[in-house]
């Protein structure tokens, strides 16, 4: 699903899994991640931003082609910013997550989205200016979207309240 209030007074903004945000002012982008990934990108001269956080890396079949896969998230959040205005030379994108644990999961999904993103950021020209991917730890990510800051919270449990902190204002 897709999300873009341009109009609404945003200050905070909590994106799902499977979810892409492009946020015409200031705002704080949170997300939770373990091994879905996030691709936030920031148009330099703009000064605005938007993130995706997606679960698997492809779909093959576009009857589900849907923002819970890598290679439509990241396209659908590149043509909404170039839709929004923005120009492939000024964006710039940082990619995180792609955690892996063994014990959860035999297969490491999260390296396969990691090399999604970063096939389609490469195939689109789109220079990735920091990572932060791998290991065993899930994050929680907080993406400024008027600064390009990121911070990004290292846990090993995730908590509920990590996932949906904003469940009593929805």
């Amino acid at each position: 699903m897709i999300n873009n209030f341009k109009n609404k007074a945003t200050e905070n903004y909590y994106l799902e899994p499977g979810y892409i945000f492009l946020a015409e002012k200031p705002t704080s982008i949170s997300t939770v991640i373990g091994s879905c990934v996030s691709v936030c990108i920031y148009d330099r001269k703009r000064k605005v931003g938007g993130m995706n956080h997606f679960q698997v890396p492809f779909a093959t079949d576009s009857d589900q082609a849907t923002a819970r896969f890598g290679n439509v998230a990241t396209i659908t959040l590149i043509r909404m910013m170039i839709h929004d205005g923005s120009k492939i030379k000024n964006l710039e994108a940082q990619i995180l997550g792609g955690a892996h644990n063994s014990t959860i999961s035999p297969k490491d999904i999260g390296f396969e989205n990691i090399m999604a993103a970063k096939r389609i950021l490469t195939r689109e020209r789109i220079r990735v200016t920091s990572e932060d991917v791998r290991g065993g730890k899930g994050r929680k990510i907080v993406f400024n979207t008027g600064t390009n800051e990121i911070a990004v919270f290292k846990v090993d449990k995730l908590r509920e309240s990590d996932w949906y902190p904003y469940r009593n204002d929805r």
